[in-house]
């Protein structure tokens, strides 16, 4: 079965970055650091070039590849968080030092990395039986930047 892992494209801080990520990811961790052996049109001689870590369990890679490339918002990596606490705690991470907030959950982390940081009870309110609650619940997380549970059980209440 073959292995599939994102890979994550950096200037020259694939190590920083993976190192932050599984700081902030319960159950991640850095699984191996691959340095040159000779100087490569990235860089030099020893040197990192390919991190390859996991978060909670999935399969990632961060590659120095010299100038970084634009990510786009076409992929993100998207957590699941239990609480408020765990999305303000991911927020205020992921945003300091020159990332950006975006909408909807959305942001960019330091490096130009997109992410989404979603409530665990948003897929199932948005997913409720009755259209009216699902819609009220689409409604407020538009007008969103990070996501509120609260206001969120307020739109779904009604």
């Amino acid at each position: 079965m073959p292995k599939v892992s994102t890979c994550l494209w950096f200037g020259k801080d694939a190590e920083a970055a993976a190192r932050f990520y599984v700081s902030l990811v319960p159950g991640s961790s850095i699984t191996h650091i691959l340095r040159s052996p000779g100087n490569w049109p990235g860089g030099e001689a020893g040197e990192v070039i390919l991190v390859t870590f996991t978060l909670a369990g999935q399969s990632y890679q961060a590659l120095n590849g010299g100038t970084p490339g634009n990510y786009g918002t076409a992929a993100s990596i998207s957590v699941e968080c239990s609480d408020q606490a765990e999305v303000d705690r991911l927020w205020a991470a992921l945003t300091a030092d020159g990332g950006s907030e975006i909408m909807c959950g959305w942001l960019r982390d330091r490096w130009g990395v997109p992410w989404q940081i979603v409530p665990e009870l948003l897929p199932r309110l948005l997913a409720d039986p009755d259209p009216a609650v699902a819609a009220r619940v689409f409604a407020a997380m538009t007008e969103m930047v990070k996501l509120d549970v609260a206001a969120l059980e307020r739109a779904a209440a009604g």
